[in-house]
Formats: structure tokens, sequence, C-alpha cells
């Protein structure tokens, strides 16, 4: 019995000098501001387009306060500004090092042409975003973003097997009408998204017969007739009617 009481004023012992230590501990200036400054920065990034330069700039006015001072959130906020960012983890590892892990936005298309489509499906501003050509290009209101981002994959699983072009971008105007745009450039227009397998599979049904002799395939279609399209030529000015299968 003697044994176990003494185990337990140790333990309280213990736990009352774990709460009293902190505030001593403030009380002799131990948590100061400028004790143990954080002195170190280690990133770990892929980077592809966050810079060093970038995170030195955002991270080092919020170091070189001491190690208790320094406020991982601020640091976090400054870095997860930057426009590339997408997440960032901080910590700091004792004496002196504030350890940040960065991962950046993986653009998955370009959006109204001058942002970017993030594959979390966040629309996000970018420098140079409308020099990325080799990303799709889809374009519409805001608010239907996800509407589009899901024609598009429509769009493009429509023409594969089918003809030798692939679908680069989707566009839905204010009045609701979609239309696509090819890898050669050609416009397709389709009309209202009820519409638009209908309409698609009629148009690649006979597409093969409509480009043979046309080695330089098509510039425009419009699929909005109701037993046909009509198509231009990159050699005419206006479009031709054509008579769907």
């Amino acid at each position: 019995m003697k044994g176990a009481a003494a185990t337990r004023i140790v333990a309280w012992g213990i736990a009352i000098t774990l709460v009293v230590l902190p505030v001593v501990g403030v009380m002799q200036g131990w948590f100061a501001a400028g004790r143990w400054p954080v002195t170190q920065l280690k990133v770990e990034a892929e980077f592809a387009h966050v810079s060093a330069e970038q995170i030195r700039s955002a991270v080092l006015p919020r170091l070189g306060k001491g190690f208790f001072a320094t406020d991982l959130e601020d640091v976090r906020r400054a870095i997860g500004a930057l426009p590339w960012v997408e997440s960032v983890e901080v910590r700091k590892r004792w004496p002196d090092t504030l350890l940040v892990r960065i991962y950046e936005r993986q653009p998955f298309a370009r959006w109204n042409g001058d942002r970017l489509i993030s594959r979390q499906g966040q629309v996000f501003d970018a420098p140079g975003a409308d020099q990325m050509g080799d990303l799709p290009r889809l374009s519409g209101p805001d608010s239907r973003l996800a509407e589009v981002v899901s024609f598009y994959a429509q769009a493009r699983k429509s023409f594969e097997g089918r003809a030798q072009m692939s679908v680069v971008g989707v566009t839905l105007s204010e009045r609701g009408s979609w239309s696509a745009i090819t890898d050669s450039g050609a416009e397709i227009v389709i009309g209202d998204r009820d519409q638009a397998d209908r309409r698609l599979s009629r148009f690649l049904d006979v597409y093969p017969q409509l480009v043979a002799g046309h080695r330089g395939g098509f510039a425009y279609a419009d699929l909005r007739y109701t037993n046909g399209f009509a198509i231009r030529w990159p050699t005419e000015n206006t479009a031709t009617p054509q008579v769907g299968s």
C-alpha cells in the first residue's frame, strides 16, 4: 500500500511539473520571441511551376523569430497564396528548423482562355496559363464548370475509335449551346446537350464518306439540323448542307 501511495505521489508530482513548467518558462523568458530563432528552412516538393525564390520570398519574412514564437499557420498561408500551390504542410524540428512540404496544383485544362482547372476541379489563375496549348480548352459560365468538364469527357468518348481526330476542347455558350473543337482546329456546333449523343453519332457514322477526297478535313460543322448537318471545308466561305444517314 505504501508503495502504491508513493507511486501516485510521484505521478502527481510529474503531472504538476508538466503543467507548471510552461508557465515558469514564460515567466523566465524561455519561450520569448527571440529565443532559439528558426534559421533553417527545408522544403520538400516536386517543383514544376513553383520556384525556390518564390518560396523564400514568402517564408523569410516569417523566420528569425524564436522557435516557439514562429507561427506555422502564418507560414502556411503565405506559401498557400502562391498561384501554383495546392496545399502546404508546415512543422518545426527542434531546435532551429522549419520543415515545409508543398504540393503543386496539377493542371487539367484551360478555362475560358486565361485560367486553369486543377485535377481537383479548382479554377485558379497562374502566369502563362494562356500559353499552355497542350491542355484541353474548356469554356463556359463559371457556375457550370462541372457540367462543361463532364461534357468534354462525353465528347472525347464519342470520338474514340470512330474518326481520325480527337476532341481537344468544348464550349458552352451563354444560350446553352454546346460546341467542340477537334485537334485539327475544326469547330463542331452541337446545340442542346440532350441531343448531343444522337447528333454526334449521326455525324461520325458518315464522316469517312464525307472526308473522302478532302485531304485537309473540314473546318466547321453544324449538327443542329433535324435530318442532317452542314459542313464548311477550309477553302469555302459558306457551309454546305449535307444529309445525314
